[in-house]
């Protein structure tokens, strides 16, 4: 059995997640690198190859998806074994999408600090990733249906928690301006992806 060497890298645009991940894998002795986005992420993959890859989907810049058909395009990085987090992203065709683009693992977040461990552990150990990459056009074609479904998702979401607001008691409605807060923040994420893509599919197509 071959055990794969080299530090872990962890990619999550939110910090304290970033961090609470990096001291889980640590007291096990992991040595373990982050990275804020996927452009991040690269850069450090490029300076030293990590032995697996950790990272959250809706990130600024290059997200999880982008950031998974990245590293299974090129020869170079095609190898490590990446795992997917996400708590936006949580259906069935989000989970067939994941492992559709190269992630050998898609957990929903927030994930229990044991099955990350266990996740990490196979990884560790598990097969390479195999198989051809998704091709530029079927990926930015079916990224493209995931970031619309998501928005409309958004967009229903705000609506609930909008209302739920208005109708909430006082000592209530901070709670529920955090959740509407959020959720725009997710939105207007997503937004954007889906904007840049529109771009990047008429060069591709």
């Amino acid at each position: 059995m071959t055990v794969r060497t080299g530090p872990i890298l962890v990619v999550e645009d939110i910090a304290h997640v970033r961090d609470l991940i990096a001291v889980q894998l640590r007291l096990r002795g992991y040595t373990v690198v982050t990275a804020r986005d996927g452009q991040e992420a690269l850069e450090l993959i490029a300076q030293d190859k990590p032995a697996i890859v950790i990272s959250d989907i809706l990130m600024p810049r290059v997200d999880g998806f982008a950031l998974a058909h990245k590293i299974r395009s090129d020869p170079q990085t095609a190898g490590i074994p990446l795992l997917l987090l996400s708590a936006t992203y949580v259906s069935a065709e989000d989970e067939r999408f994941a492992l559709g683009v190269g992630a050998i693992r898609f957990l929903p977040k927030p994930v229990e600090g044991d099955d990350l461990l266990v996740a990490v552990a196979d990884a560790l150990t598990g097969q390479t990733p195999s198989g051809p990459p998704m091709s530029e056009r079927e990926f930015y074609i079916n990224y493209r249906q995931r970031l619309k479904t998501k928005l409309q998702q958004k967009t229903q979401q705000i609506a609930r928690t909008q209302q739920q607001l208005d109708s909430a008691a006082e000592p209530q409605r901070e709670t529920y301006r955090h959740l509407l807060a959020e959720a725009q923040e997710q939105y207007d994420e997503i937004q954007r992806e889906l904007s840049v893509l529109v771009n990047v599919l008429q060069d591709v197509e």
